[in-house]
């Protein structure tokens, strides 16, 4: 699941915390809401962002058997 949780403290700084989403694809989610909030002062990577994405097409092997009978 992905999520996005902020949060504000009172002298205006804005923590911001993305998880479920892998790779750097969250940068992109987030342009849009930095870019409103402000200027991005800290960036830190998780293990999410350096993982890699998992493209896996699993193939159906379908096998028939018939009888003779």
């Amino acid at each position: 699941m992905e999520t996005l949780e902020f949060v504000i403290y009172p002298d205006g700084r804005v923590l911001e915390k993305v998880t479920g989403i892998v790779g750097s694809s969250c940068a992109e989610v987030t342009a849009a809401i930095e870019a409103q909030l402000g200027v991005v002062l800290h960036q830190e990577s998780t293990s999410e962002f350096f993982a890699k994405v998992s493209h896996s097409h699993e193939a159906t092997i379908t096998q028939s058997n018939y009888s003779e009978w």
